[in-house]
């Protein structure tokens, strides 16, 4: 089995240049740790060419994380409440299923808590690094 190669290109704000290069044995894990650098670089809010990202870059996941970010930045909320939240702020209709799968994928990545039983579940924002949802909000409308 050939080993495995990564290589990422990071750009700053001042258009420094960072390489990071992995071969052998990479984990989910490195990885993760390399987009973490990434981030913290600055360089995941950016394009290749140093532009800013504009609102049709973002995906329906990445809006909706941002809302959720916004809307309730402190208090639990149901996926009903964040449902409502999302058709209100966004005009975005999303189904209560897909609420629920991405509240899910947000807790699991760290972003929320969750609590209660599967037909009462109740989420809360985590606060830390990666919430960077301001930016994702203004440049959608």
């Amino acid at each position: 089995m050939p080993a495995k190669k990564l290589k990422v290109e990071i750009f700053d704000a001042e258009g420094n240049r960072y390489t990071v290069s992995c071969e052998g044995r990479v984990s989910r894990e490195k990885i993760l740790h390399v987009l973490d650098l990434a981030e913290l670089l600055g360089g995941t809010s950016m394009d290749d060419d140093g532009l800013r990202r504009t609102s049709y870059d973002y995906t329906k996941f990445d809006l909706f994380r941002s809302l959720i970010g916004q809307s309730f930045p402190i208090e639990w909320f149901s996926s009903k409440e964040a449902q409502l939240a999302c058709e209100q702020e966004l005009s975005l209709p999303l189904r209560l299923s897909t609420v629920s799968t991405y509240l899910a994928r947000m807790a699991d990545r760290g972003f929320l808590v969750r609590k209660g039983p599967s037909n009462d579940r109740k989420y809360k924002r985590i606060a830390g690094p990666y919430n960077n949802e301001a930016n994702v909000l203004k440049d959608n409308k």
